[in-house]
């Protein structure tokens, strides 16, 4: 297998390409989000992931979602806002607070989830379904090494068993 060329040009680099293919999916799932939830992407992500996992700090799901901060910080005002999440004290850590989906969130995001796995299957219908486990394997290899370069660049630090352990 041949060694992939570097890229002369921003279009070839492969970062550029993963960024543009994963905003074009975005944009058409987000497009259905906004028409039928009036939902934006920042907070259809966020109630996904409140969904999915429960209650969480705005920190961890700016960590969950590898959004930044800020627009973590407004998508969750605006979801409490429209009475879709909801604040409780963090009992582990009283700097924080805890958001979670109220009832009308967790309906709203039980129809989020069909509306997205239906997205998906449209979108990817193209594909085998040889291809699609290796698109779904790539990322997660992709994904992977990203959280291996940030460990061994930004927590060089610490011992190596802990790495392994983090890599995991």
């Amino acid at each position: 297998m041949s060694r992939r060329q570097p890229a002369q040009r921003l279009a070839e680099f492969l970062p550029y390409q993963l960024s543009i293919a994963s905003n074009a999916v975005s944009v058409r799932i987000a497009e259905q989000y906004r028409k039928r939830f009036a939902l934006k992407t920042t907070e259809w992500r966020i109630m996904a992931v409140l969904g999915d996992a429960g209650a969480m700090t705005q920190r961890e799901l700016s960590q969950q979602t590898l959004m930044d901060k800020v627009p973590v910080n407004r998508a969750c005002k605006k979801l409490e806002d429209r009475g879709l999440a909801q604040r409780s004290p963090n009992a582990k850590d009283g700097r924080s607070h805890l958001l979670e989906l109220t009832s009308e969130g967790r309906a709203v995001h039980a129809g989020i989830m069909p509306l997205a796995l239906k997205i998906e299957s449209e979108l990817f219908s193209v594909l085998s379904e040889e291809e699609r486990a290796f698109v779904d394997h790539q990322c997660s290899v992709a994904a992977g090494m990203c959280n291996a370069w940030e460990i061994a660049r930004e927590r060089a630090d610490l011992p190596p068993e802990l790495w392994d352990y983090l890599k995991k």
